[in-house]
């Protein structure tokens, strides 16, 4: 079936999940931004050199930066940063058509309030379903065509596999589940834990660190999973394992780079401003992890780390002196 897909969001993983939606051919694509010249210009020059630098857009891919484009989808994907997510539901509620289902591809924990994203967006938007996209894959790889699969979780199988069978492309597969908790939480814990392997990085301490911090990082991911209500099952999979593997060891990841700066105790902006999801995500998790008695030791050291409670080489000693358990 057809659909008429808007996606609201003009950075980086908008653009690309717009053009790679709008490459499969089997539904109309409008991507929506904020700023009314930015989208003059893409769409004469199919060009989005700030964020895709070199990578031609297709000529079906809509742009608008009215707030009204978004009346006739079917599918909205919100594919802003986690923290502004509220504001955008806000924003652009009232022009979502009565069916709409909505899909937020950020990965974060709304931080005010310790909520999960689909939860906020039912608070914000109680008469549309509520989906999550995540998993394993950067903007750039994603609007080049490079194979990459991803995870779309609703509250339901029906509709997770409509969303499924409506975004996926050649390149671009997505996998269909209904564990919602369980793909959102992958994707903010991921983002946490390839903070701490940046760390191990720009500490020097070793792959062999690295390793075992992805290792016992998904185990406390798990942990945190199912004391949410989640699968463990997930965790396993594409948002999960999958995303973890990926933003831990590759340098395309802002929070492993961010990482990487801490480690080496580099002061200065290393990112330029760029938006590091896991800095927000620490502090919560490791709240509600308190909160839920659940033991999350590398999430609550980040978190420390990067409000300046505990110094790097303090938490590399209280992890590494830690009671010697079972795995």
């Amino acid at each position: 079936m057809s659909e008429n897909i808007a996606v609201v969001g003009s950075g980086a993983f908008g653009t690309a999940l717009a053009a790679v939606i709008a490459l499969a051919g089997r539904s109309a694509v409008t991507l929506v931004g904020r700023n009314p010249a930015l989208m003059e210009d893409l769409k004469s020059e199919r060009l989005h050199d700030a964020v895709l630098p070199g990578i031609s857009l297709p000529d079906t891919l809509e742009f608008s930066a009215e707030a009204d484009a978004i009346t006739g989808a079917s599918i909205v994907l919100f594919a802003m940063p986690s923290q502004a997510q509220a504001d955008a539901a806000r924003q652009y509620g009232p022009y979502l058509s009565k069916d709409a289902v909505v899909v937020t591809c950020a990965k974060g924990i709304e931080r005010a309030t310790g909520n999960l994203l689909t939860d906020m967006l039912e608070r914000e938007l109680p008469d549309h379903s509520v989906a999550v996209l995540s998993g394993p894959g950067f903007a750039a790889d994603i609007a080049k065509g490079l194979p990459t699969a991803m995870a779309i979780a609703a509250a339901d199988m029906e509709t997770a596999e409509r969303l499924a069978q409506a975004i996926s492309g050649r390149t671009f597969r997505l996998y269909a589940s209904s564990d919602r908790i369980g793909v959102q939480l992958g994707g903010a814990l991921k983002n946490v834990l390839a903070i701490a392997c940046g760390i191990v990085e720009g500490r020097g301490i070793g792959d062999s660190a690295r390793a075992a911090l992805i290792a016992r990082g998904l185990a406390e991911m798990s942990r945190f999973v199912v004391a949410m209500g989640g699968q463990a099952d997930t965790v396993r999979g594409l948002s999960g394992l999958g995303d973890l593997v990926l933003t831990a060891t590759s340098h395309q990841s802002r929070n492993l780079r961010f990482g990487i700066a801490l480690g080496r105790g580099d002061k200065t902006d290393p990112l330029h401003g760029a938006l590091v999801e896991g800095a927000f995500a620490a502090s919560v998790a490791s709240r509600l992890a308190a909160e839920l008695k659940v033991s999350m030791p590398i999430t609550d050291a980040v978190s420390a780390i990067i409000d300046g409670r505990l110094d790097i080489s303090e938490a590399i000693e209280q992890l590494m002196t830690r009671p010697i358990t079972t795995e």
